[in-house]
């Protein structure tokens, strides 16, 4: 009896250590004329071609697993995890100058366009491995707006898939959110904020920006902005004919479901849905509290990720 006891123990440790060696990660190199992106592919070891995910970034400095300098949220690992546990391979990437990207290229240089030209490169790029079938592009927050772009009248790419994305521009986006943090000061700054929003929004720059909204409207910066509000998400997502995913949470305090709803309506065609108390990094929060997303979602990476979330983004890419 001790025998077969120490024999069943064994047997099930031995299990545990297959399914932990199950998950293959690879390293993978995207290059640039500025330096390197580096990214990591998950993928599954199967004979027959497999679909490939991209997960593309939000806005900020956010690495390949979804977290930044300030918050840990695991959300991106989180989600290539299921998908490779559902067959599908992934590619997620640090975005350049973030993380181990590292590449010689100054603020005042860098364009919107500069990261939709990085998506298109990595698709590129996977459309050579005989290893994937269909690239699928899954973009969150400001990734769905990339994701659009590069989707768009490209061959290689067979479904595109918006978390959380902005059916507003930016421009209106930003006066919304800046309106409400401005609440309580002097009507005079939220106008000249409003004043500097419209002048990039029309292509001006602004050289004589207060210390105090420096962070925000650095000169620097400016030209990013500038082309980056030159984009419409609801145009750009009318654009696309192939199949399409918009996927919006209830609890999300970034972007509302209304967002969902104006690109559900540019395109028809697109498939959305509504999960109930999913917040803005995918995971579920029972409350729209900031303080308590913060500690509980935000900055907690053991608090997992949406499984709706997971079982409708598998059965989408599946479909045939």
């Amino acid at each position: 009896m001790k025998s077969i006891f120490f024999f069943t123990i064994g047997w099930l440790i031995s299990l545990t250590v297959s399914a932990q060696l199950l998950m293959r990660e690879e390293p993978t190199t995207l290059k640039t004329s500025v330096g390197n992106i580096d990214g990591t592919l998950k993928v599954p070891d199967n004979i027959a071609p497999i679909p490939i995910a991209i997960i593309i970034a939000g806005s900020g400095p956010t690495d390949r697993d979804g977290n930044q300098p300030s918050m840990k949220s695991n959300a991106y690992k989180m989600l290539s995890d299921a998908l490779f546990y559902n067959n599908i391979a992934t590619l997620c990437y640090d975005k350049r100058g973030i993380a181990k990207s590292k590449v010689e290229q100054k603020e005042e240089d860098l364009r919107f366009d500069t990261y939709v030209d990085d998506v298109k490169a990595w698709i590129d790029q996977l459309s050579e491995d005989k290893r994937f079938s269909d690239i699928i592009l899954i973009g969150h927050s400001e990734g769905s707006l990339l994701g659009m772009i590069a989707a768009q009248n490209n061959p290689k790419v067979a479904k595109y898939i918006s978390i959380a994305g902005a059916g507003m521009p930016a421009p209106d986006i930003l006066k919304e959110q800046l309106g409400k943090q401005l609440q309580g000061q002097p009507e005079a700054i939220k106008n000249m904020v409003f004043s500097y929003i419209d002048k990039l929004e029309h292509g001006e720059t602004i050289p004589d920006v207060p210390g105090y909204l420096n962070d925000l409207f650095r000169p620097s910066v400016q030209p990013y902005m500038i082309s980056w509000f030159k984009y419409n998400p609801q145009t750009e997502i009318s654009k696309l004919t192939i199949p399409a995913l918009l996927l919006q949470g209830t609890t999300d305090i970034q972007v509302g479901v209304d967002q969902a709803e104006l690109l559900a309506k540019a395109n028809p065609n697109a498939e959305k849905v509504i999960i109930e108390n999913m917040d803005h990094v995918l995971k579920i929060s029972e409350t729209k509290d900031m303080t308590e997303q913060i500690k509980n979602s935000y900055n907690n990476p053991d608090t997992p990720i949406s499984k709706e979330l997971v079982k409708i983004i598998t059965g989408f890419i599946k479909e045939k």
